[in-house]
Protein backbone atom coordinates (compact mmCIF):
# COMPACT_ATOMS: atom_id res chain seq x y z
CA UNK A 1 0.00 0.00 0.00
CA UNK A 2 0.98 3.43 -0.85
CA UNK A 3 2.44 5.03 1.94
CA UNK A 4 0.29 8.16 1.75
CA UNK A 5 -2.82 6.39 1.86
CA UNK A 6 -4.92 5.48 5.29
CA UNK A 7 -6.85 2.17 6.00
CA UNK A 8 -10.04 2.52 8.83
CA UNK A 9 -9.50 0.34 11.49
CA UNK A 10 -11.91 -1.86 12.35
CA UNK A 11 -14.27 -0.48 9.74
CA UNK A 12 -18.10 -1.76 9.52
CA UNK A 13 -20.15 -1.20 7.12
CA UNK A 14 -24.35 -1.54 6.79
CA UNK A 15 -26.96 -1.13 4.01
CA UNK A 16 -30.41 -2.17 3.43
CA UNK A 17 -33.96 -1.18 1.76
CA UNK A 18 -35.76 -0.08 5.21
CA UNK A 19 -37.21 3.05 6.74
CA UNK A 20 -34.80 5.35 8.76
CA UNK A 21 -36.02 4.39 12.09
CA UNK A 22 -35.57 0.19 11.65
CA UNK A 23 -32.29 1.17 9.27
CA UNK A 24 -30.73 3.40 12.74
CA UNK A 25 -31.61 0.64 14.87
CA UNK A 26 -30.06 -2.01 12.18
CA UNK A 27 -26.56 0.23 12.04
CA UNK A 28 -26.51 0.30 15.85
CA UNK A 29 -26.82 -3.22 16.08
CA UNK A 30 -23.45 -3.44 13.45
CA UNK A 31 -21.58 -0.85 15.51
CA UNK A 32 -22.54 -3.01 18.69
CA UNK A 33 -21.32 -6.25 17.30
CA UNK A 34 -17.82 -4.58 16.83
CA UNK A 35 -17.41 -1.86 19.61
CA UNK A 36 -18.11 -1.53 23.32
CA UNK A 37 -20.60 0.89 22.79
CA UNK A 38 -20.95 1.66 26.38
CA UNK A 39 -17.37 2.97 26.15
CA UNK A 40 -17.65 5.25 23.31
CA UNK A 41 -17.08 8.55 24.76
CA UNK A 42 -17.74 10.84 21.23
CA UNK A 43 -19.46 10.31 17.22
CA UNK A 44 -18.63 11.52 14.56
CA UNK A 45 -21.35 12.28 11.60
CA UNK A 46 -20.46 12.94 8.55
CA UNK A 47 -22.83 13.39 5.70
CA UNK A 48 -24.55 15.28 2.82
CA UNK A 49 -26.92 17.22 4.88
CA UNK A 50 -29.50 14.96 4.93
CA UNK A 51 -32.35 14.68 7.85
CA UNK A 52 -32.25 10.97 8.30
CA UNK A 53 -28.44 11.28 8.62
CA UNK A 54 -28.46 14.12 11.15
CA UNK A 55 -31.08 12.11 12.65
CA UNK A 56 -28.26 10.16 13.89
CA UNK A 57 -26.31 12.85 15.66
CA UNK A 58 -28.93 13.74 18.52
CA UNK A 59 -27.40 12.79 21.38
CA UNK A 60 -24.18 14.86 23.32
CA UNK A 61 -21.50 12.87 22.28
CA UNK A 62 -22.25 12.61 18.22
CA UNK A 63 -21.27 15.96 16.18
CA UNK A 64 -22.48 16.02 13.01
CA UNK A 65 -20.16 17.09 9.88
CA UNK A 66 -21.37 18.17 6.35
CA UNK A 67 -19.21 15.81 4.07
CA UNK A 68 -16.22 17.99 2.75
CA UNK A 69 -16.88 16.35 -0.70
CA UNK A 70 -20.66 17.77 -1.18
CA UNK A 71 -19.99 20.83 0.82
CA UNK A 72 -16.89 21.57 -1.62
CA UNK A 73 -18.51 20.64 -4.51
CA UNK A 74 -21.81 22.95 -3.67
CA UNK A 75 -19.03 26.18 -3.87
CA UNK A 76 -17.54 24.86 -7.23
CA UNK A 77 -20.83 24.60 -8.54
CA UNK A 78 -22.41 27.92 -7.05
CA UNK A 79 -19.59 30.46 -7.98
CA UNK A 80 -18.58 30.08 -11.45
CA UNK A 81 -15.91 33.55 -10.66
CA UNK A 82 -12.79 32.07 -9.45
CA UNK A 83 -12.16 34.90 -7.38
CA UNK A 84 -15.73 34.77 -5.48
CA UNK A 85 -14.93 30.72 -4.85
CA UNK A 86 -11.59 31.60 -3.35
CA UNK A 87 -12.74 34.18 -0.79
CA UNK A 88 -16.06 31.54 0.11
CA UNK A 89 -13.24 28.96 0.71
CA UNK A 90 -10.96 30.97 2.43
CA UNK A 91 -14.18 31.98 4.77
CA UNK A 92 -15.16 28.76 5.30
CA UNK A 93 -11.25 26.96 6.36
CA UNK A 94 -10.94 30.20 8.33
CA UNK A 95 -13.92 29.48 10.27
CA UNK A 96 -15.47 32.74 9.43
CA UNK A 97 -19.14 31.04 8.93
CA UNK A 98 -21.37 34.11 9.73
CA UNK A 99 -18.91 35.63 7.16
CA UNK A 100 -19.32 33.43 4.13
CA UNK A 101 -23.10 33.54 4.68
CA UNK A 102 -23.15 37.03 4.40
CA UNK A 103 -20.67 37.07 1.30
CA UNK A 104 -23.10 34.76 -0.49
CA UNK A 105 -26.29 36.69 0.53
CA UNK A 106 -24.61 39.68 -0.84
CA UNK A 107 -23.23 38.07 -4.39
CA UNK A 108 -26.69 36.58 -4.84
CA UNK A 109 -28.06 39.71 -4.28
CA UNK A 110 -25.75 41.82 -7.09
CA UNK A 111 -25.53 38.97 -10.00
CA UNK A 112 -27.49 39.70 -12.89
CA UNK A 113 -28.12 36.58 -14.09
CA UNK A 114 -30.93 34.92 -12.84
CA UNK A 115 -29.45 31.09 -13.34
CA UNK A 116 -26.31 32.18 -11.38
CA UNK A 117 -28.78 33.95 -8.46
CA UNK A 118 -30.76 30.71 -7.98
CA UNK A 119 -27.85 28.82 -7.60
CA UNK A 120 -26.12 31.37 -4.69
CA UNK A 121 -29.56 31.21 -3.41
CA UNK A 122 -29.54 27.22 -3.04
CA UNK A 123 -25.97 27.48 -1.81
CA UNK A 124 -26.65 29.94 1.00
CA UNK A 125 -29.70 27.67 1.89
CA UNK A 126 -28.08 24.23 1.74
CA UNK A 127 -25.26 25.98 4.31
CA UNK A 128 -27.36 27.39 6.58
CA UNK A 129 -29.48 24.37 7.13
CA UNK A 130 -26.36 22.65 7.77
CA UNK A 131 -24.42 25.54 9.54
CA UNK A 132 -23.90 23.18 12.55
CA UNK A 133 -21.55 21.17 10.43
CA UNK A 134 -19.67 23.03 8.16
CA UNK A 135 -16.48 23.51 10.16
CA UNK A 136 -14.49 20.12 10.04
CA UNK A 137 -14.48 17.90 13.58
CA UNK A 138 -10.58 18.54 13.73
CA UNK A 139 -11.00 22.21 13.83
CA UNK A 140 -13.63 22.45 16.50
CA UNK A 141 -11.19 21.55 19.03
CA UNK A 142 -13.26 18.71 20.70
CA UNK A 143 -11.52 16.78 23.54
CA UNK A 144 -11.11 13.75 21.42
CA UNK A 145 -9.38 10.71 22.98
CA UNK A 146 -6.08 10.01 22.67
CA UNK A 147 -5.70 8.10 19.54
CA UNK A 148 -3.67 4.36 19.78
CA UNK A 149 -0.59 3.58 19.19
CA UNK A 150 -0.01 3.48 16.04
CA UNK A 151 -2.87 5.08 14.55
CA UNK A 152 -3.94 8.65 13.88
CA UNK A 153 -6.92 10.93 13.69
CA UNK A 154 -7.33 11.40 9.41
CA UNK A 155 -9.95 13.00 7.89
CA UNK A 156 -13.75 11.58 7.21
CA UNK A 157 -12.54 10.51 3.85
CA UNK A 158 -15.44 10.75 0.79
CA UNK A 159 -18.44 9.82 1.51
CA UNK A 160 -19.54 8.91 -1.84
CA UNK A 161 -16.43 7.34 -2.63
CA UNK A 162 -17.29 4.45 0.30
CA UNK A 163 -20.91 4.08 -1.08
CA UNK A 164 -19.49 3.72 -4.58
CA UNK A 165 -16.91 1.36 -3.88
CA UNK A 166 -18.91 -0.76 -1.46
CA UNK A 167 -22.93 -0.95 -3.12
CA UNK A 168 -23.02 1.70 -6.01
CA UNK A 169 -20.42 -0.33 -8.45
CA UNK A 170 -22.13 -3.54 -7.93
CA UNK A 171 -25.93 -2.37 -7.83
CA UNK A 172 -27.04 0.62 -9.85
CA UNK A 173 -24.74 -0.48 -13.18
CA UNK A 174 -26.16 -1.17 -16.39
CA UNK A 175 -29.36 0.45 -14.81
CA UNK A 176 -30.06 -2.59 -12.44
CA UNK A 177 -33.04 -2.85 -10.31
CA UNK A 178 -33.62 -5.21 -7.80
CA UNK A 179 -36.72 -6.79 -5.58
CA UNK A 180 -36.59 -5.29 -1.95
CA UNK A 181 -35.76 -8.41 -0.57
CA UNK A 182 -33.08 -8.85 -3.23
CA UNK A 183 -31.43 -5.87 -2.83
CA UNK A 184 -31.27 -6.06 0.72
CA UNK A 185 -29.46 -9.90 0.35
CA UNK A 186 -27.34 -8.64 -1.50
CA UNK A 187 -26.64 -5.36 0.23
CA UNK A 188 -25.76 -7.20 3.27
CA UNK A 189 -23.31 -9.78 1.08
CA UNK A 190 -21.24 -7.04 -0.21
CA UNK A 191 -20.42 -4.95 3.14
CA UNK A 192 -19.82 -7.94 4.85
CA UNK A 193 -17.24 -8.83 1.88
CA UNK A 194 -16.15 -4.92 2.32
CA UNK A 195 -15.19 -5.49 6.14
CA UNK A 196 -13.65 -8.29 5.95
CA UNK A 197 -16.29 -10.76 7.27
CA UNK A 198 -18.18 -12.28 4.48
CA UNK A 199 -15.90 -16.14 4.58
CA UNK A 200 -16.20 -15.86 8.33
CA UNK A 201 -20.70 -15.26 8.39
CA UNK A 202 -20.78 -17.92 5.92
CA UNK A 203 -18.34 -20.50 7.87
CA UNK A 204 -20.52 -19.76 10.72
CA UNK A 205 -24.04 -20.35 8.72
CA UNK A 206 -22.87 -23.56 7.15
CA UNK A 207 -20.95 -25.06 10.33
CA UNK A 208 -23.82 -27.06 12.08
CA UNK A 209 -23.04 -29.15 15.22
CA UNK A 210 -24.49 -32.92 14.86
CA UNK A 211 -26.02 -34.91 18.15
CA UNK A 212 -23.57 -37.41 18.79
CA UNK A 213 -26.21 -39.79 17.50
CA UNK A 214 -25.28 -39.29 13.97
CA UNK A 215 -21.91 -39.36 14.28
CA UNK A 216 -21.53 -42.69 13.79
CA UNK A 217 -18.94 -43.76 11.14
CA UNK A 218 -20.42 -46.26 9.03
CA UNK A 219 -18.20 -48.20 6.76
CA UNK A 220 -19.67 -50.35 3.60
CA UNK A 221 -19.13 -51.56 0.16
CA UNK A 222 -21.11 -51.78 -3.41
CA UNK A 223 -21.02 -54.55 -5.42
CA UNK A 224 -20.70 -53.59 -9.08
CA UNK A 225 -23.13 -56.27 -10.09
CA UNK A 226 -26.14 -54.05 -7.65
CA UNK A 227 -25.46 -50.87 -10.26
CA UNK A 228 -28.28 -51.12 -12.79
CA UNK A 229 -27.25 -50.70 -16.50
CA UNK A 230 -29.06 -47.00 -16.95
CA UNK A 231 -28.39 -44.91 -14.03
CA UNK A 232 -31.90 -42.57 -13.52
CA UNK A 233 -34.13 -41.60 -16.26
CA UNK A 234 -34.01 -37.59 -16.15
CA UNK A 235 -37.11 -35.85 -16.56
CA UNK A 236 -39.96 -38.46 -17.63
CA UNK A 237 -37.98 -40.25 -19.73
CA UNK A 238 -36.85 -37.80 -21.99
CA UNK A 239 -33.58 -39.74 -22.66
CA UNK A 240 -35.60 -41.67 -24.93
CA UNK A 241 -36.95 -38.29 -27.29
CA UNK A 242 -36.40 -38.33 -30.44
CA UNK A 243 -33.31 -36.68 -31.96
CA UNK A 244 -33.06 -35.27 -35.20
CA UNK A 245 -31.88 -37.81 -38.16
CA UNK A 246 -29.84 -35.96 -40.21
CA UNK A 247 -26.09 -36.36 -40.05
CA UNK A 248 -26.03 -31.99 -38.86
CA UNK A 249 -27.41 -33.27 -35.47
CA UNK A 250 -25.14 -36.51 -35.04
CA UNK A 251 -23.23 -35.04 -32.33
CA UNK A 252 -26.58 -34.18 -29.87
CA UNK A 253 -27.49 -37.75 -30.90
CA UNK A 254 -24.62 -39.03 -29.12
CA UNK A 255 -25.09 -36.48 -26.22
CA UNK A 256 -28.59 -37.58 -25.92
CA UNK A 257 -28.01 -41.47 -25.63
CA UNK A 258 -27.34 -42.69 -22.00
CA UNK A 259 -25.40 -46.09 -22.20
CA UNK A 260 -23.76 -47.85 -19.30
CA UNK A 261 -20.21 -47.52 -18.18
CA UNK A 262 -19.45 -50.60 -20.18
CA UNK A 263 -20.47 -49.47 -23.30
CA UNK A 264 -18.42 -46.28 -23.47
Amino acid sequence: MNKKRYELTNKVACANFESTGKFQKRKEGVIAQRFNTDEINIRIVNGDGASWIKSAATDDAAHFQLDPFHRNRAIVRAASDENARKTMLKLLYSKQIDELLTYIDALANSVEDENRETTLRELHTYFSNNVEGLISYKQRGLDLPAAPEGKEYRSMGAMESNVFSIIGNRMKGRRRCWSVDGGNNLARLLCLKATKKLAETLQNLTSVALPEKYAEEIITSFSSSKIAKTVGKGYAGTHKAAAPATSDYKWLRNIGALRSFAEI
